[in-house]
């Protein structure tokens, strides 16, 4: 296999390969699995074959787990921290206990609380990318970012970026201290960020895109064909898109998608993730199996023709409806 390209992720220095690694799914989020149950030797096993194959940019959180995600991720980049890209973000409010108030916090003081949290239980005295994990609405935007920006200069943080936020939210904030990258879900079944101008922006100030969930949250892969394929504790049962016809109307999209990559002899998890650096986005598809890792890398090698990416946005094309992407909850919090 072909080293990953590397690529700018903005325009103020951070270097990262095509493709990232979304830890998320290897711990759980307050009770509940996250794509299935996770092994912690197969997590650790998938992180460092993701190094060797020169996937070094790892994504966690402090909400994963709470807490045990960026402590698994300490573990595996334990005496080679130097080698990993680490990002990881803040926001959903955890409290002394280690227990998720499901509050979202952007005051100046949590940030700092936060950070110096994710720095211990990572095991490292800097943090690569730093995001606020959603927006706060009771604090300014700008008091959240202020905070952020001291801890660039105090070196606990490289870079800072925020993670779904609109374009409002990112030109105030990027006015305080310069953005690295927004984050968002993006996807073939998920292409808001593009109807609301996001992408655009973004190209425009010089930011970075990161695309998590850019295989539809495991849809695109293929290997979902019944609602019921899923165990009971799986947080995507809670999701519209994954919920009665619309279920169905999406498996026949997947078919469609599912023929297109047959045609390549490339998967379909393959042709998601191709299609989205296409875009000129970074996907960071979470996986906890080392074969899974190894065949996501492998797709930053496909290139996509002007015709392969007009018959698949002709299966999916813009505005199409998948169904949300979280329950009325979740979707309250997204792009504020």
């Amino acid at each position: 296999m072909n080293p990953i390209q590397k690529t700018n992720l903005g325009s103020q220095g951070l270097v990262v390969p095509r493709i990232g690694l979304g830890c998320m799914g290897m711990t759980q989020i307050a009770g509940m699995d996250i794509y299935g149950q996770a092994d912690e030797a197969e997590s650790i096993a998938t992180i460092h074959r993701s190094l060797e194959l020169g996937g070094n940019f790892l994504d966690t959180a402090d909400l994963y787990g709470p807490l045990a995600n960026e402590r698994l991720v300490a573990k595996a980049i334990k005496g080679n921290r130097n080698q990993y890209i680490i990002a990881t973000k803040f926001g959903y409010e955890i409290d002394d206990n280690e227990q998720l108030t499901w509050r979202i916090n952007g005051q100046p003081d949590y940030v700092k609380k936060a950070v110096e949290r994710s720095l211990k239980n990572l095991g490292t005295d800097y943090i690569d990318l730093y995001y606020l994990h959603r927006l706060d609405p009771a604090t300014p935007i700008e008091e959240t970012v202020g905070a952020m920006a001291e801890l660039v200069k105090e070196g606990k943080v490289g870079y800072i970026g925020l993670s779904e936020v609109g374009s409002e939210t990112i030109r105030k904030a990027h006015n305080i201290h310069p953005l690295t990258a927004v984050q968002t879900e993006y996807s073939l079944f998920e292409r808001n960020a593009e109807e609301d101008g996001i992408t655009d922006t973004v190209q425009e100030l010089g930011i970075g895109f990161v695309a998590y969930s850019p295989l539809g949250r495991g849809f695109l892969s293929g290997d979902i064909q019944t609602p019921d394929d899923f165990p009971a504790n799986d947080f995507r049962r809670t999701i519209p898109r994954f919920q009665g016809d619309q279920f169905y109307k999406n498996i026949e999209l997947v078919n469609a998608i599912k023929a297109l990559a047959n045609e390549k002899s490339i998967t379909p998890s393959q042709l998601a993730i191709a299609w989205v650096i296409a875009k000129g986005f970074l996907p960071i598809p979470g996986t906890k199996r080392v074969n899974y890792v190894e065949q996501n890398i492998a797709a930053t090698g496909i290139t996509l023709s002007a015709e392969d990416l007009a018959r698949l946005e002709a299966i999916v094309p813009l505005g199409v409806s998948t169904g949300d992407r979280y329950d009325a909850t979740g979707m309250s919090m997204v792009n504020l």
